[in-house]
């Protein structure tokens, strides 16, 4: 029987010190000041307007761009980026427009031109661009049909 009351206050002593140990980290817990957060600061920068990319050389390749921005407390209202213009775009369209072409028309026999449209798939940095463009090509070498065989009929008359 002395034993059981001894494993009762073991038991108990054991359970009041846990739960004083649960008070003590809630306590810890509760006492740390939580970090305020920081405020966005409210800035009357505008938004960045850029030029178009002028090459280092050439009329396509590497560049820069000029960057300006208005606001009173901004800490800079001007930069410089460097952009590329790829050579395989349409350069008499402007080097920062980019377009879907359609397939190629029929040539036309008069002008020896064929002729085809594309649609304005995407402006880089703001560049002013055409909804739509037609441009023209040469149509080449007209070719006649090949006879087939060796020989072929004459129509006789």
């Amino acid at each position: 029987m002395q034993q059981q009351q001894q494993q009762r206050r073991m038991f108990t002593a054991a359970l009041l010190a846990f739960i004083f140990l649960l008070a003590a980290v809630s306590t810890t817990e509760a006492g740390k000041k939580e970090k305020p957060e920081k405020k966005a600061k409210k800035s009357d920068c505008g938004e960045w307007q850029w030029s178009v990319c002028v090459p280092t050389s050439g009329d396509c390749g590497l560049g820069t761009r000029e960057g300006t921005r208005t606001g009173a407390e901004c800490k800079q209202t001007t930069k410089t980026q460097k952009c590329k213009i790829p050579c395989n775009w349409k350069k008499q369209f402007g080097a920062e427009c980019k377009y879907q072409f359609q397939a190629w028309g029929e040539c036309d026999l008069n002008t020896a031109l064929k002729t085809r449209t594309g649609n304005l798939k995407r402006a880089l940095h703001n560049a002013d661009c055409q909804k739509t463009v037609t441009i023209s090509k040469p149509c080449g070498k007209l070719t006649k049909p090949k006879p087939q065989g060796k020989f072929h009929l004459l129509k006789a008359v």
